[in-house]
């Protein structure tokens, strides 16, 4: 028993480190994918189920119970909503058309601004002290709803100017979030939390490996088409940042208007402006050329960096607010 306690107390700390480290492990998962091919090009075929590990890591830690309150009150995740599923594919959309005169780069900025949450915003609405509750219903109701927002997003944006396999990309959705989303929440309720305790101390570090691992696998794939010298690359990665800030900022700013204070504007903003690019990666490396994937390659190079400084910008003005007489 206490070995077992030793175990679980070394597990959590890696945990930890390698959570603190997310920045830092993402953009180098890319740098490890294009310098490796060689190595990581053989897990192609195994990508969609290593991203289930992923997913089930964090859908263990969910329960129904304590998303009913932020149910009952539904405005606050009504406005992320809106804000990061119908506004910021539509400003991604014509920002990117105005600038970019590729129709595939294009479909893939549609197609990161569409994406579901990332798993990693509850670890930074964890960190920045954020709406738990909040934050775990946005994040589940935007991932169950995923295989529907996306390809319709696509759909409805690009029309004809891509080929889509709508289907294909659903179940693709479906495969990597939705089952095992809904898989980890079955076995927290029917076990009331017994099972999570026992595994997520071994689970949550190997989904940390796994999701450095999809990310260098989706970069291998890429890298031949890839030309860094390519002006386009650098024009695509300024849009990037610049649209990764306004997704932050529109939320922010819905959250104001709808008069969601701390810590609700922190649950809607992080999981509202950090987005699911393995994910999006994943799913344009199967079904998109791959000028598709430049997007969602350079938004995991950007996005975690961005998200932290946003989130203690955030979270200063409104600790210095509630001090304000």
């Amino acid at each position: 028993m206490l070995n077992y306690q030793k175990t679980e107390a070394v597990l959590r700390k890696i945990n930890y480190r390698l959570e603190r480290l997310i920045p830092l492990t993402t953009p180098l998962s890319i740098v490890f994918g294009f310098l490796l091919p060689f190595v990581f090009i053989h897990l192609r075929p195994f990508v969609p189920w290593i991203f289930t590990v992923i997913t089930l890591s964090g859908a263990l830690k969910l329960r129904v119970a304590e998303l009913g309150a932020t149910i009952r009150n539904p405005l606050p995740i009504l406005l992320c909503f809106v804000a990061a599923h119908v506004l910021m594919p539509v400003l991604a959309m014509f920002t990117s058309t105005l600038l970019i005169d590729n129709p595939d780069v294009v479909s893939g900025f549609v197609l990161v601004f569409s994406g579901p949450p990332a798993v990693s915003a509850f670890i930074w609405v964890l960190i920045l002290r954020g709406d738990l509750a909040l934050c775990l219903t946005i994040m589940l109701l935007n991932t169950l709803l995923a295989p529907i927002v996306v390809p319709a997003s696509l759909s409805i944006l690009m029309g004809s100017k891509v080929a889509l396999d709508m289907s294909g990309i659903a179940i693709s959705l479906l495969i990597m979030i939705v089952i095992p989303t809904i898989i980890g929440i079955g076995i927290n309720e029917a076990s009331k939390k017994k099972i999570p305790n026992l595994v997520c101390p071994w689970l949550d570090p190997l989904s940390k490996i796994c999701l450095m691992t999809v990310i260098a696998t989706n970069a291998a794939i890429i890298s031949p088409g890839i030309k860094f010298a390519d002006p386009l690359i650098w024009k695509v990665a300024a849009l990037v940042i610049v649209l990764i800030l306004a997704g932050f900022f529109l939320i922010k700013l819905v959250a104001v208007i709808g008069k969601c204070p701390a810590p609700k504007d922190i649950a809607m903003i992080i999981p509202g402006g950090l987005r699911n690019n393995s994910v999006v990666m994943t799913i344009a490396v199967a079904f998109f050329p791959e000028a598709t994937v430049i997007p969602a390659l350079l938004s995991i190079i950007f996005q975690q960096s961005i998200a932290g400084i946003i989130g203690k910008l955030f979270t200063k003005k409104s600790v210095n607010t509630v001090k304000s007489p």
